[in-house]
């Protein structure tokens, strides 16, 4: 886990604006050379930024840059800590190698993942605060088996938070992806740790695109957005929309841990991409078609066939559509 240094921070800040900066400016501000501000500047195009240097007129970052405000995140999001960093190789990984250190409900923060994943391993591309990577602990003392679903909750947590703060579009794939317009815009990673009869340990990872350029995202192998390219025009908020996520996840985790998975049910119906559509499960090299019927009470998706309808569950299953109709 790496923390920029005060410089490296203070450099940061000083150019988040996007406008340019002489580096005279720069080495008044810092206290340092001309020649310092040069490798504090190869500090921070290191970690993927874009900086242009002009003569005459000094440097600036591409874009400009909401950096995560710590401060103004703990006193948002609740009692339970937050922290930020920089850059992390796993937000989800760190956290659960460090399970019993963790308060519920605490999260950690990164502006940018070096070894970021997605479901069945994939790699997470994170360019540096351009998303929002989360992740947060929780415990459920009635074990694993109180868990089915959680993922589903999740991203209803995390779809009622963007569609309330006015982002249309937004729908669900099952089991833990967010769409808008028919591509990817965030993912969740959801990872267990427990003993039989035991205390069941959670830590959900959420990745979601606020900002990413074409050449950022050109490693990515599906179609995907950006919450900047759903709404032209208007500048995402990205500590505001942190905190309303945050207090909205803890209390949807909440209510599923008293309730279960019944009472989001509808609300991920809402939401489903998928609801009464074609599709195919891949199920290792096994491929079935059918139509969604949504969700039954422990997240199973609901497929019916030519059979009726069966429930599948996570893990390792992909779920795709169809271009041709299929007649039940």
């Amino acid at each position: 886990m790496k923390r920029l240094s005060e410089r490296q921070m203070a450099l940061l800040q000083l150019l988040a604006d996007g406008a340019f900066h002489s580096g005279e400016q720069i080495g008044e501000r810092l206290g340092i050379s001309r020649a310092a501000v040069s490798q504090q500047l190869k500090g921070l195009r290191q970690l993927g930024l874009e900086i242009f240097s002009v003569s005459g007129r000094g440097h600036a970052l591409a874009r400009p840059l909401e950096l995560l405000d710590q401060s103004y995140l703990q006193q948002q999001a609740g009692t339970a800590p937050v922290h930020c960093v920089a850059v992390v190789d796993s937000t989800n990984d760190y956290m659960m190698g460090h399970l019993a250190e963790w308060r519920k409900g605490e999260c950690l923060l990164a502006e940018s993942q070096t070894a970021g994943r997605g479901r069945r391993g994939r790699q997470w591309v994170s360019p540096f605060a351009g998303q929002m990577i989360l992740s947060l602990y929780w415990r459920l003392e009635q074990g694993l088996g109180a868990a089915m679903g959680l993922s589903l909750v999740v991203g209803v947590a995390l779809a009622e938070t963007l569609e309330a703060e006015g982002y249309g579009q937004i729908g669900l794939k099952w089991p833990n992806d967010l769409y808008a317009g028919g591509q990817k815009l965030a993912g969740i990673l959801v990872e267990m740790s427990a003993i039989a009869g035991g205390s069941c340990h959670i830590v959900i990872g959420v990745g979601l695109n606020l900002a990413m350029t074409l050449q950022q995202g050109n490693t990515i192998s599906q179609p995907w957005c950006a919450l900047e390219s759903i709404a032209p025009g208007r500048r995402v908020q990205r500590n505001r929309l942190i905190a309303i996520f945050i207090r909205n996840l803890r209390q949807a985790l909440e209510r599923f841990e008293q309730q279960g998975l019944a009472p989001f049910i509808e609300r991920w119906d809402h939401f489903d991409i998928y609801r009464d559509q074609a599709v195919e499960l891949l199920l290792g090299d096994e491929r079935l078609r059918g139509i969604v019927r949504g969700i039954d009470g422990q997240g199973g998706l609901l497929l019916e066939g030519e059979t009726g309808i069966r429930t599948y569950v996570g893990g390792e299953i992909s779920l795709r559509p169809v271009d041709e109709n299929i007649n039940i």
